[in-house]
């Protein structure tokens, strides 16, 4: 049974767009030169999250959308919360 592979948006348009462009504006001669991609984080400080609960809910409803992953929140140093996604 043979799998299709699903390569992500980003990845694509990384490789079709982003690389001959970064290799013709600094002249890279080789793609091997050009930096990669290898991690991308999304924060999101929400400020009155300790007294508001449904503003968690709305954040993290948000970063969702946009990142298509299940963001995580976690409680900072100084009482904001913080969603992350990594």
């Amino acid at each position: 049974m043979a799998t299709a592979t699903n390569t992500p948006r980003l990845k694509n348009k990384y490789r079709e767009e982003v690389i001959p462009a970064l290799m013709k504006r600094f002249g890279y001669k080789s793609i091997m030169e050009v930096p990669k991609l290898e991690k991308i984080a999304i924060n999101r400080g929400v400020n009155g999250a300790v007294n508001d609960k449904k503003l968690i809910d709305i954040a993290l409803e948000e970063l969702t959308t946009i990142s298509g992953q299940k963001a995580v929140s976690t409680m900072s140093k100084k009482r904001y919360l913080e969603l992350q996604i990594t």
